[in-house]
């Protein structure tokens, strides 16, 4: 899978070190409300198409030109679905990232359904309930992030929070 100029030049200093690394993904609707799966050519499971973010590169711009390198469609992300993470990848070159990513739902605006990049074996839009068994589709929540509404989803755990005493004259809930 080629890398961008600035991970590969990072990765000259670190080697294969853990990198944290801000992505996104694709929630490519059809007209019929299917999801657009992406079979990666690395691994030969299934995922969102999506990548990770250049220095300087807005994240709904990447999603933009990830589909587009991996799909050969050209996209318009509507909102932000949710930010998904951290998930740990090692690759098959022993290189370990972090990433987390901001998904975004996106339309089809044009263009013609093939892998242009090499990073994709097959692509597929399918309904929900036909959604395959994959690691890169286990962290998002696909049902929540595609119709909720509101605010972005994210994860949450009441445990993450400290623990803090209640204010001078509260009761403790």
């Amino acid at each position: 899978m080629p890398i961008s100029d600035y991970l590969a030049s990072l990765r000259r200093s670190v080697g294969h070190d853990l990198v944290l690394v801000p992505g996104v993904a694709g929630l490519v609707v059809d007209g019929q409300g299917r999801l657009l799966l992406q079979q990666r050519s690395d691994t030969g499971t299934w995922g969102l198409p999506g990548g990770t973010v250049d220095p300087g590169e807005p994240p709904a711009r990447t999603v933009v030109r990830e589909v587009h390198e991996e799909t050969g469609l050209v996209v318009r992300p509507h909102r932000l679905a949710g930010v998904i993470g951290p998930h740990h990848i090692v690759y098959p070159n022993s290189d370990v990232v972090e990433v987390t990513s901001s998904a975004f739902v996106c339309s089809v605006l044009g263009g013609r359904l093939e892998a242009l990049d090499g990073e994709s074996s097959a692509l597929r839009f399918v309904s929900l309930d036909d959604v395959p068994v994959s690691p890169f589709l286990e962290v998002y929540p696909l049902a929540d992030l595609l119709h909720g509404t509101g605010s972005a989803w994210f994860a949450w755990d009441e445990s993450w929070l400290p623990a803090v005493d209640p204010p001078h004259g509260a009761v403790p809930g």
